[in-house]
């Protein structure tokens, strides 16, 4: 019968061989996960026995990770600003480039009575802001009813009520106004896709990446569709590529923005935008 610490070593080395990357700290998490342990305690019992039906749920998700397929597809999960997200491939998996987004909006929150998260997938940044502020009217909106049906059970593992609705972009909202509108729409190029890890590309659902020709039109839709959607004084964040800012810059040029900034993520590159309506 093998033990922890084996498991860990023998897991490393075969990840290391097929050269994925980060081999032992994903072994780690994954086993932990098998588990139902923190990674640090897999240490406290290295020496452990491991059995069998155990065993074999590693074997299979070691595989799985062997082939590129992601850490949190697999163990169908992430921690997102606080909250558990359940994830699979039906949406993307959120990044900590989109808490750093949650924690711009938390700290020039204001109190809007109603935040729209468009383009939502799993949910993660409207679930997040109604969890932190129980007060706020929260409405998430995708294309996709398999991504709002995993928003809706991450919804109800979270304990937060939110409305949902099915449709293109801003479409499901037609004669309705918000305080807040929060969107990270696709934003690749179709050249970009190409080039991305081959994780994203074979696993990740490509209609949540892909927006267009240059990547900037979902961009150019919401210049047009956005402004009817606000009240006075309605701020906007948007997620952009880290090449995209003084491209959005220029599309949301009208005067009506009282304000319009560029956010940085902690490498310092433009990954945010915010707009702030007369």
């Amino acid at each position: 019968m093998k033990t922890i610490g084996e498991i860990i070593r023998a897991s490393s080395a075969f990840l290391e061989s097929k050269k994925i990357d980060r081999p032992k700290r994903l072994a780690e998490e994954l086993i932990a996960h098998a588990l139902g342990l923190k990674r640090i305690d897999l240490y406290l019992q290295f020496d452990r026995p491991v059995v069998e039906n155990e065993l074999e749920k590693m074997r299979l998700w070691i595989k799985r990770l062997s082939e590129g397929e992601p850490l949190e597809y697999i163990i169908g999960e992430v921690e997102f600003y606080g909250c558990n997200m359940k994830v699979d491939q039906r949406v993307l998996i959120p990044r900590p480039e989109t808490e750093i987004l949650v924690d711009h909006i938390a700290k020039r929150f204001g109190s809007p009575a109603s935040v729209w998260d468009v383009c939502t997938g799993s949910g993660c940044i409207g679930i997040a802001l109604k969890k932190k502020f129980p007060g706020i009217a929260v409405s998430l909106s995708d294309q996709s009813p398999d991504a709002l049906a995993v928003a809706k059970a991450n919804a109800a593992s979270n304990a937060v009520q939110v409305e949902f609705l099915q449709g293109d972009l801003l479409e499901p909202f037609k004669g309705r106004k918000s305080d807040m509108v929060v969107v990270n729409p696709p934003y690749i190029s179709v050249n970009e896709y190409f080039s991305l890890d081959p994780s994203v590309r074979m696993f990740e659902p490509k209609i949540a990446l892909v927006g267009g020709e240059r990547g900037t039109e979902f961009f150019e839709r919401l210049e047009k569709t956005l402004p009817p959607c606000l009240n006075t004084g309605a701020r906007v964040f948007l997620e952009i590529g880290s090449t995209q800012g003084d491209a959005v810059q220029r599309i949301f040029s009208s005067s009506i923005w009282t304000k319009r900034e560029k956010l940085a993520d902690w490498s310092g590159k433009d990954r945010f935008f915010f707009l702030e309506m007369q």
